[in-house]
């Protein structure tokens, strides 16, 4: 058995038939941990690497599991005949796959060995050292690049958006084909200046042609009270469709291929 195959990492979920994450029909892996601490996250439970426990109603229930690159795999490889009429693959989700490079590598090159593509949504919050093991083992990278304003990226994460924005150039240098996606939140990012202004970043990096605006919504909101947080975004509405639209045409304006969802 190949070494990598025995790698453990921490999961907290499996998702089948997704076909918003990355081209075709794709499995996306959930893995456990992440830097950030967006206030609209929509999967609080991946922040805390460790295991945990969520209370809905009064049943509760365990969140995160130790796995091997094996067992995921061996769930991936149930879908292998949609893979390859559709042209999908595996996507590496979270949390942020990049805190668990032995394990997350793994399940990259034991989808590679089976013929199956890779595509990894992540926050690029990292060493590029630590990215640069992922890259030849990735076939998409969808990236988020949600504020270019530093203050106000770490107001609303926790995080300075600095090594974000200099991976993303690193990403682009290596050549890896990349895709800029920005969750659109309300007080955050969504005035036509500051999509505007993420727009041209992401047009500044080299061979990038793609660029998502993903829509607030609050479909996580009851996994907060179920972990005994506060939702910081409370009362705050989704967009209309007419003003993503509007912000649309503004991304548009940088010259990158821009779409709503995906």
């Amino acid at each position: 058995m190949l070494e990598y195959l025995k790698t453990t990492g921490r999961i907290f979920d499996i998702q089948k038939y997704s076909i918003h994450d990355g081209p075709g029909i794709r499995t996306i892996v959930f893995l456990k941990g992440c830097a950030l601490r967006c206030q609209w996250c929509c999967n609080p439970e991946s922040q805390e690497f460790k295991i945990q426990t969520m209370d809905f109603a009064g049943k509760e229930k365990v969140v995160g599991r130790d796995v091997t690159v094996e067992e995921v795999m061996r769930e991936v490889m149930k879908d292998l005949p949609y893979y390859r009429r559709s042209g999908g693959g595996m996507t590496l989700s979270g949390g942020e796959a990049l805190l668990q490079p032995d394990f997350a590598v793994g399940l990259l090159k034991a989808c590679h060995a089976e013929g199956v593509n890779t595509a990894i949504e992540t926050t690029g919050f990292a060493p590029f050292e630590t990215i640069e093991r992922f890259l030849p083992h990735l076939d998409y990278v969808l990236m988020d690049i949600k504020q270019v304003d530093d203050a106000k990226h770490q107001r609303f994460t926790g995080q300075s958006n600095k090594l974000i924005l200099e991976n993303a150039r690193k990403i682009a240098e290596w050549g890896a084909n990349l895709t800029i996606r920005v969750p659109v939140i309300p007080g955050f990012n969504n005035t036509i200046e500051e999509i505007r202004k993420i727009a041209q970043f992401a047009a500044s990096l080299p061979g990038v042609q793609h660029l998502h605006l993903l829509p607030y919504h609050r479909m996580g909101e009851d996994k907060y009270r179920a972990l005994g947080r506060e939702y910081k975004l409370a009362g705050i509405e989704p967009m209309q469709d007419s003003y993503m639209e509007g912000l649309l045409e503004a991304a548009e304006r940088s010259g990158l291929h821009c779409q709503i969802g995906g």
